[in-house]
């Protein structure tokens, strides 16, 4: 039978009311009253005010830094929010969003301050909204960035029911003399890798179409396909601020969309090559089943994934185990990945 409550509605002598258009405001506020104390533990020295303004409010730094510079990155967390609402898990999709955008500024040597979301659904579902906050809130402890505000967006028509959508916003900051900008990379120079969670959030399209006809609950070494592929990514600004403290780094790439093909020629000054040995890694299980179940190409997967290595820190050769060292007091595994040559033309990756 067809639909006519529209119609009935639209030729109602009833006043409309923002709930009759699927909106519902009592909920957004219940949701900024439960996650109040939550973004409180985010707050750090330089944060003024709490949430619920117009907008947030950030003393910078100025005693630490003579001529800073603000650093800025924004991002989201794409079609992994789609295997996150079929499988009903949104506890780690918020340290992804965070992670993304805080990754990305610190391979400047920005000190990250302050972080913003936006959070866009159909349908407010106030516990699971709360659910994936609670995750941009452990990601900013992880960070030591404050979540100094944010939106939650309730569109229907444009989002189907309760599924949402993420993006974010960090800000950081950096000493003008201290930016990494690859501009001090050479030859010989070594490429450390530190490793990945498993994809982070790239590559899920492809990750979603290989998974499409699979179930994601079957087992994959000590858990389930569903739980390694919902890995939350990892953060690496303790680390990186650690290593930062006591040596000198000449680039950082963070290795997401474009994977380990892209994403180190972004950082190498030209007639330059990061020439790197995959046989000093192992390939995580999950990529390997990847793989093997989307019948993909070394080329493919390399240029798709991290294949577990979410950030590359190119360093003087002579620092190299001294700065292993830091990372794994860090608590951050990794290891030499290979090195930087002299070449012709465009920065590039040679596997060997």
């Amino acid at each position: 039978m067809p639909d006519n409550s529209k119609d009935e509605l639209r030729n109602s002598t009833q006043p409309l009311t923002y709930a009759d258009a699927g909106v519902d405001v009592a909920a957004g506020n219940s949701l900024i009253s439960r996650i109040k104390p939550l973004v409180a533990r985010t707050h750090r020295d330089g944060v003024i005010g709490n949430i619920g303004g117009f907008g947030g409010l950030f003393e910078l730094p100025v005693d630490r830094y003579h001529r800073p510079v603000m650093v800025s990155g924004t991002d989201g967390v794409g079609t992994k929010l789609k295997l996150a609402m079929d499988l009903d898990q949104h506890t780690g999709i918020g340290i992804d969003l965070v992670a993304m955008c805080v990754n990305d500024i610190i391979v400047c040597g920005a000190e990250p301050l302050w972080f913003l979301d936006y959070y866009a659904t159909g349908k407010l579902n106030v516990v699971q909204a709360e659910t994936v906050i609670a995750g941009i809130v452990e990601g900013c402890l992880q960070a030591g960035t404050a979540l100094l505000g944010g939106e939650t967006a309730e569109m229907p028509g444009m989002y189907s029911g309760e599924d949402y959508d993420l993006a974010g916003f960090a800000v950081g900051v950096v000493e003008k003399a201290d930016i990494i900008d690859g501009s001090a990379v050479a030859a010989g120079n070594v490429i450390i890798g530190l490793f990945s969670s498993g994809p982070h959030a790239n590559g899920f399209s492809l990750i979603r179409q290989i998974t499409d006809q699979r179930n994601v609950k079957s087992s994959l070494g000590d858990t389930t396909l569903g739980q390694a592929l919902l890995a939350p990514t990892r953060i690496y600004t303790q680390a990186v601020a650690a290593v930062l403290s006591s040596y000198q780094v000449n680039a950082m790439a963070h290795i997401t969309g474009g994977g380990i093909t892209e994403n180190i020629p972004r950082v190498l000054p030209a007639d330059m090559e990061a020439v790197v040995d995959r046989s000093r890694w192992e390939l995580p299980e999950v990529f390997t089943w990847l793989q093997k179940q989307g019948n993909i190409t070394d080329q493919e997967l390399l240029k798709t994934f991290n294949c577990g290595i979410g950030l590359a820190m190119i360093v003087n050769e002579p620092d190299t185990q001294a700065i292993l060292q830091i990372l794994a007091d860090a608590g951050e595994s990794a290891c030499v990945i290979g090195h930087v040559a002299e070449a012709i033309g465009e920065p590039a990756v040679r596997y060997l």
